[in-house]
């Protein structure tokens, strides 16, 4: 956009450019119709043939100056053209405008010389021919003047036709351009619609885990009562099962002291068993020598 801004103020500048030019030119160009004019009122009656003669170069560079003032309308501006560019047209066309008048009036002035070139051959007056001459040098220069500021009105008119055709051209690019910056514009625009889309469906998704989340936030806080309630059990467990375990360890204490207890009376037994066996055998024997006697 930057870009498009900155061919923008070129072609504005162009445009300004070409409008002063084509001021001046038209200024210049009244200012030698003024001269023409001049001419025509007060030296028309001594120079018939030198007036003659530059009213038909005038006339021929008025045809030229029209015809190369008519190519510029010729062709058909865009129609998205901006003001600046049909200011340039209506000027020229202004100063073509300007050039047909100019060269109707050379025409009404060649139709007066002639008149007067033939009342001038029915009564010619004494020291005409020196007056003539002195009158055709007079003209003279001032036709040639007037031709040089025509040659530099034709220079400035073709280069503001040439500036105006630049401007054409620069603004044809830049509305191409435009017109490829529209269609990334609206591919934008669109992939913009998607994501927007996209956003409110992310949007909603975003809710939708917003509201998990402080559901599961309430449900982490009742499982947190419940861990401290279950972290109290486990620690009164806890001291049961060290309690259980002393319990444990004071029973097994006393159980091997039971077994070692009763290990040393079934040893005992064992022994008083077999001191039983013993005398009953020797009671036996004695019993069996009473009889034998």
């Amino acid at each position: 956009m930057e870009a498009i801004k900155k061919k923008m103020q070129m072609l504005k500048l162009d445009k300004e450019n070409a409008i002063d030019r084509a001021e001046q030119a038209e200024t210049d160009k009244k200012a030698a119709e003024d001269k023409c004019k001049q001419v025509s009122g007060n030296k028309i009656t001594g120079c018939v043939r030198a007036v003659e003669i530059n009213v038909t170069k005038y006339c021929a560079r008025a045809r030229h100056v029209q015809h190369l003032r008519a190519q510029p309308a010729v062709r058909a501006a865009p129609m998205a053209a901006p003001s600046s560019l049909e200011a340039v047209k209506r000027k020229i066309q202004c100063l073509q405008q300007q050039a047909d008048e100019a060269e109707d009036r050379a025409q009404v002035l060649q139709r007066e010389l002639d008149l007067e070139r033939d009342l001038r051959e029915k009564v010619r007056p004494p020291g005409l021919p020196a007056r003539l001459s002195r009158g055709m040098k007079v003209i003279e220069n001032r036709a040639m003047k007037d031709e040089e500021k025509m040659e530099i009105q034709e220079m400035q008119l073709k280069e503001a036709k040439h500036i105006a055709e630049e401007a054409d051209r620069k603004y044809e690019e830049v509305a191409r351009k435009l017109v490829i910056l529209e269609g990334e514009l609206e591919r934008a625009e669109e992939r913009a619609e998607v994501s927007e889309v996209k956003c409110s469906d992310l949007e909603e998704e975003l809710k939708n885990v917003t509201n998990n989340l402080k559901s599961l936030e309430a449900q982490s806080e009742k499982y947190s009562e419940k861990e401290d309630k279950y972290e109290e059990e486990i620690k009164i467990l806890s001291d049961k099962l060290k309690e259980a375990e002393t319990r444990a360890e004071f029973a097994e204490r006393t159980v091997a002291k039971l077994e070692k207890s009763i290990d040393d009376l079934e040893d005992e037994l064992y022994a008083q068993k077999l001191k039983y066996k013993a005398i009953s055998e020797e009671l036996d024997h004695a019993l069996n020598d009473m009889t034998s006697l």
